[in-house]
């Protein structure tokens, strides 16, 4: 994979993006209907008019439709826009209708976070000649003229799922682990692998760890990862000490795998995204850490960025937008909004559930009620 160069300028963002109890988490609805959240006058942003949103699927990740949806359109209405959030589900010809139907209503911007760079690349061109403001979601589309750019420092990301790893496997001298990685196509799996080799790579010099394989995974196919991770395991002789995993999709279907095998909880695995499944996996003890990443925050920004772009207020989104993202395809630095991700362990689960990203109703049922009293969250 190639590198990618991602710079953080600044540590904080706006005053106004601090992370306060949002909407709750939804089920994945796969759904991908017209899903629009209105504000009846222009709010705290001034701005009005319709703003277009496409997220890129629903498979790899029940982030989408439980997480982002809900709080962008929360996040938007509360800027004054009328805001249209629809899901490509994965299908890049559905991608490009969506974003045609939007640019040719004439949305005050568009916000897109891509399955396919080359797709969203192509989306901004005919939105930039149109005159439309377009904002990266999460996903850049390198090679594109985007405006700006919100996502996490991915890289963080990775290097804290590479530490956990590290952590893990600290009293297994030449352990050894597989990686299961995200789509070759999305900078952000890109971006999540260089921060874990940051962190393994000295290791696997040193001798300390051993890495058994890395494998991307096309789309972000939960069941691929699932198979591919079992002919890895099955290939080095049933024998893996730790995984790696990129979200807690993935992680999710390495430990079925493992538990075919009678070994779930006893190798650790990682994740991200700190979803429902993924605590109720790390409060089990089948998943040894998600990542949280405060989505309320980066659809907030993303709010804020679309409103200054709407009153044409460049001067007010460069003052939102402090970091950069590199473009090696087209050798620019792309404005960036670049939030900041945590570990999450067991220990950790409450802080999600009392901020709203998760109610205790949807983990702390069944074989998992004992566990979430002792860790106090009801």
């Amino acid at each position: 994979m190639r590198s990618r160069t991602l710079t953080l300028l600044a540590a904080t963002v706006s005053a106004g993006l601090v992370l306060t109890a949002c909407g709750t988490n939804s089920s994945n609805s796969g759904g991908t209907g017209s899903n629009s959240a209105s504000a009846s006058a222009p709010a705290a942003g001034g701005a009005s008019g319709k703003v277009g949103v496409i997220l890129p699927e629903t498979a790899s990740s029940a982030r989408w439709e439980a997480f982002d949806k809900p709080m962008l359109q929360a996040a938007l209405a509360a800027q004054g826009f009328d805001a249209d959030v629809q899901n490509a589900q994965g299908d890049a010809q559905k991608f490009t209708t969506l974003a045609d139907g939007f640019i040719s209503s004439g949305v005050k911007a568009l916000i897109i976070a891509p399955s396919d760079p080359a797709v969203g690349a192509a989306v901004e061109a005919k939105a930039k000649a149109a005159g439309i403001p377009v904002i990266d979601y999460d996903r850049p589309s390198l090679g594109g003229s985007a405006d700006y750019y919100v996502s996490f420092d991915n890289e963080k990301v990775g290097q804290l799922q590479g530490q956990a790893m590290a952590d893990a496997l600290k009293d297994k001298a030449g352990a050894g682990f597989v990686q299961i990685e995200g789509a070759p196509t999305d900078n952000n799996a890109t971006l999540f692998t260089k921060g874990q080799d940051s962190v393994l790579e000295p290791l696997i010099s040193s001798g300390k760890l051993k890495r058994i394989q890395k494998q991307p995974i096309n789309d972000w196919d939960n069941q691929l990862g699932g198979t591919t991770f079992e002919q890895i395991f099955t290939a080095n002789g049933g024998k893996v000490d730790g995984v790696v995993a990129a979200n807690d999709g993935l992680a999710g279907a390495v430990i079925t795998i493992l538990k075919k095998n009678g070994l779930n909880g006893k190798v650790p695995v990682t994740g991200q995204d700190a979803t429902a499944d993924g605590l109720m996996a790390v409060m089990r003890g089948e998943q040894y850490m998600t990542v949280f990443k405060p989505i309320k925050e980066e659809a907030e920004a993303t709010a804020k960025l679309a409103a200054a772009l709407a009153k044409g207020d460049k001067a007010a989104a460069d003052a939102i937008a402090t970091g950069s993202l590199h473009d090696p395809k087209n050798n620019r630095d792309i404005k960036s909004v670049l939030l900041t991700p945590t570990t999450v362990v067991a220990k950790d689960v409450k802080t999600v559930v009392t901020q709203g990203y998760v109610k205790a109703t949807e983990i702390c049922g069944g074989d998992l009620a004992t566990k979430c009293a002792s860790l106090g969250i009801s």
